[in-house]
């Protein structure tokens, strides 16, 4: 999705003016920030990213309590307009040097952005690679919804968790979920302890005490899913019946723990093919952190994170997220009930097909305030309308996750199981490693079963304000 660029502000077009050193120019600065409705400032506006190539040391045992990290970050984009000057999102660390096409450019800092003036003008259409060198403490980032991301410190090294925003912590980029790219990440750290990333492992190489990991990831990737995570794990590599690459690291305390569910990652793998359609990635597996590293799981790409030992339930959530969520990637913060509502209904359909409770069932607790035992917890899934998160603090709240998995299942006792099915996998083949927003998702549904009338499901469960009147 492109929006119009925002205008920058007077301080930093001043700045601009003073490091432009005269003269005319055609292009205008591109925008800080791409207007989404919760994080304005995130992403950027005048280029596409299409590569990463991010090389990384860091050493945990600093004196600052998120350890050293040392990068150089370089970009390879192309300008959608004339561009003077563009922005980065970067939040803290010191930049020590920039440089647009090897010429060094000149930079401008203000709060998470890095503002680029290259030493010439892009041109619209233009590819051009800029590299950012950098150092410092990264920085762990408090959300609206008081939950930490960024760059967490854990037990044994650090994790780098980025949704919706904390990439930007670690590496300077476009960090928005609109603007997908591949990855190569090299990150150097003691030996003894390893780096577990996202796509494959292509080397590991000891030199001087120092172990540096190589990892590539071949499909698009939105920068909130890219992780790395730092600690000793205990490995394991293996194949699917098809041949899928699974690839888990679980810290050795949580080994036992976790034995039991991970090697379930096959069997799930199999049945969200036949549910959601092909895998869209060349791999899949897991990271299993220590119970105190992190608040939550999360999707990365590939191999999901997880702060302890999951569930079967909460490994088949994240995993269907390589489906929506990752490769079906949203088009703004606002639609992330497209993420996941799918994910919850996605538990649904597996106590469904494992003897739990049907998702019919699971609906009708819902509806009727019996799904959980806290009267509240059952109360708060109609406070606002999936599609329509009050602000940022909420976009993780209940009505996402389980009112957005209602909606689905309104969808599904209209069309029927077969075109349900065809429903799901068709949509996760129409925006296969692109972005779609809700407008987008009720246009497929609407097309997919033309003689179907979907306006009760639109107005009073997917935007309606409250529990609609009749289940």
């Amino acid at each position: 999705m492109r929006t119009p660029r925002l205008l920058v502000t007077a301080a930093t077009a001043l700045a601009l003016t003073a490091c432009s050193g005269g003269g005319s120019v055609d292009g205008t600065p591109g925008g800080s920030g791409v207007r989404d409705p919760y994080f304005p400032k995130a992403g950027n506006s005048g280029y596409d990213v299409g590569h990463y190539d991010l090389t990384l040391d860091y050493d945990p045992d600093t004196d600052a309590d998120a350890g050293h990290l040392a990068g150089t970050a370089v970009i390879t984009a192309r300008a959608t307009e004339d561009l003077s000057a563009f922005n980065l999102d970067l939040k803290g660390l010191d930049v020590e040097k920039v440089e647009v096409e090897g010429r060094e450019a000149r930079f401008h800092r203000a709060g998470q952005e890095l503002t680029v003036r290259p030493a010439d003008e892009l041109h619209d259409g233009e590819t051009f690679r800029v590299s950012v060198r950098y150092s410092g403490g990264p920085e762990t980032i408090t959300d609206p919804d008081d939950s930490e991301e960024g760059w967490l410190p854990t037990a044994d090294g650090a994790v780098g968790l980025g949704e919706p925003t904390g990439s930007m912590a670690w590496f300077p980029g476009n960090h928005h979920p609109s603007d997908k790219a591949t990855y190569d990440i090299r990150m150097t750290v003691p030996k003894g302890l390893g780096v577990v990333s996202n796509g494959e492992l292509r080397e590991e190489r000891t030199r001087n005490g120092r172990t540096t990991f190589t990892w590539h990831t071949a499909e698009p990737m939105s920068s909130h899913v890219v992780t790395v995570a730092v600690g000793t794990w205990k490995t394991a590599r293996s194949t699917t019946d098809d041949g899928l690459s699974v690839y888990t690291a679980v810290d050795p305390t949580q080994a036992d723990a976790s034995r039991k569910v991970l090697k379930r990652i096959p069997e799930i793998m199999e049945w969200g093919q036949e549910n959601f359609g092909p895998y869209p990635f060349s791999s899949t597996g897991a990271i299993v952190d220590r119970d105190e590293d992190a608040g939550y799981a999360l999707e990365t790409q590939n191999r999901p994170y997880f702060p302890g030992a999951p569930d079967t339930v909460l490994l088949v959530h994240e995993l269907t997220h390589q489906w929506y969520g990752n490769s079906v990637s949203p088009k703004t913060w606002r639609d992330m009930w497209l993420n996941e509502g799918f994910a919850t209904y996605a538990e649904w359909l597996w106590e469904e097909d494992h003897g739990g409770d049907t998702a019919q069932e699971s609906f009708d607790a819902l509806y009727d305030g019996t799904y959980y035992d806290d009267a509240a917890a059952n109360e708060s899934v109609w406070a606002f309308p999936p599609a329509d998160p009050p602000d940022a603090a909420h976009i993780s709240e209940s009505p996402v996750y389980q009112r957005g998995a209602m909606v689905l299942h309104k969808i599904r006792e209209t069309v029927g199981d077969d075109a349900f099915w065809k429903l799901l996998r068709g949509w996760s083949a129409a925006h296969r490693h692109g972005n779609a927003d809700t407008d987008d998702f009720t246009a497929y549904v609407e097309k997919s079963a033309p003689d179907e009338d979907f306006t009760e499901i639109w107005e009073d469960w997917l935007r309606g304000d409250g529990r609609p009147d009749s289940a």
